[in-house]
């Protein structure tokens, strides 16, 4: 018969308090049932609520020679368990959350993607409207600023800046 299958019962604390639990091994015996059920209620996967259960028994039983003298050791065992299983949580949230920071924020092959699609459709164009667009549109220049760089009014550079505009979107759509 798998654990799973045992019917669940409610068991208070006194049947399996120091009473009935005499060495680690009877509190193993006594114990295992219950605290897996609560664990796997708790986790939800059987394999973290076996883990879990293992670490907790690991620690109760390091501990033996102080938690066998007291009242409720099942008590002590729940508990530990029970943190056990919060620190996880706590250390899964916290690398979940460094992952996410760690990630890239931008995929650096689109990016290399995205910078070809403007080289090429920048090599389509005319040098004065390269010029324009470059200005205003990536360095940031009014027109009238581009214009006294580039030896045109600012009119001419907003033209050429709006002729590059329209001259990409048939470069870009094309899938070469």
């Amino acid at each position: 018969m798998d654990e799973m299958d045992v019917p669940l019962r409610v068991v208070t604390g006194d049947e399996t308090s120091r009473g009935d639990v005499g060495s680690f091994d009877e509190l193993v015996e006594a114990a295992s049932t219950r605290l897996f059920r609560a664990l796997y209620l708790m986790t939800g996967s059987r394999f973290e609520a076996e883990e879990v259960m293992q670490d907790a028994f690991l620690a109760v039983w390091e501990r033996w020679d102080r938690v066998g003298d007291m009242d409720d050791p099942t008590g002590y065992l729940f508990r530990t368990a029970l943190n056990i299983w919060r620190k996880r949580l706590r250390r899964t949230g916290l690398a979940a959350r460094k992952a996410v920071s760690l990630a890239p924020k931008e995929d650096p092959f689109t990016s290399v993607d995205d910078r070809e699609v403007v080289f090429r459709a920048l090599r389509t164009l005319r040098p004065k409207e390269r010029a324009a667009i470059v200005a205003t549109g990536l360095l940031g220049y009014t027109a009238e600023d581009a214009g006294r760089l580039l030896g045109m009014t600012g009119s001419s550079v907003r033209m050429y800046a709006s002729r590059a505009r329209a001259a990409p979107k048939a470069v870009m759509e094309d899938p070469r």
